[in-house]
């Protein structure tokens, strides 16, 4: 039988990653402090507080692969519509007229990282509500596509 109190504290657990918005590196810090203080109490709150602790690391080495895979993507193409040999060479670049079917790959890029990036933020905060809502009412939740870190 689990008490209020354990299934408030769960709760403030998946809620207080939001805290990333305030503070920096807050969604790995806040959890982890309330997890660390309760987690001898209770195996509920220990359960939630991993899956917490577990989906932000998660989604931090997601990020990651994704920046190291968009990253060379961008630059290339940046530098591909610039003469880098006549910069090298001459030190100076003259641009007469940009050609918009130069730039086309850069902004097509840059809108599907940032659609990419929205859909992440969306999930993301779906997913922290709906497992603040399954600990609120005394359920166990786990994350989908998250590594499990902590067992």
């Amino acid at each position: 039988m689990l008490s209020n109190n354990q299934k408030n504290i769960a709760a403030i657990i998946h809620l207080s990653t939001f805290s990333q918005f305030f503070i920096p590196f807050g969604n790995f810090i806040a959890p982890l402090i309330l997890w660390t203080l309760n987690k001898d109490k209770s195996d509920f709150v220990d359960s939630h507080g991993k899956q917490a602790i577990n989906f932000q690391l998660s989604l931090l080495i997601y990020g990651i692969a994704l920046v190291c895979i968009a990253a060379p993507i961008f630059f290339l193409s940046f530098f591909d519509s610039f003469p880098v040999e006549h910069i090298v060479n001459h030190r100076h670049v003259y641009i007469d007229q940009p050609d918009f079917h130069e730039w086309s790959g850069i902004i097509i890029f840059g809108i599907m990282a940032a659609i990419v990036a929205l859909a992440i933020f969306v999930i993301e905060v779906v997913l922290i509500i709906t497992a603040t809502t399954k600990a609120n009412n005394g359920e166990l939740y786990k994350y989908p596509f998250t590594i499990q870190f902590l067992k």
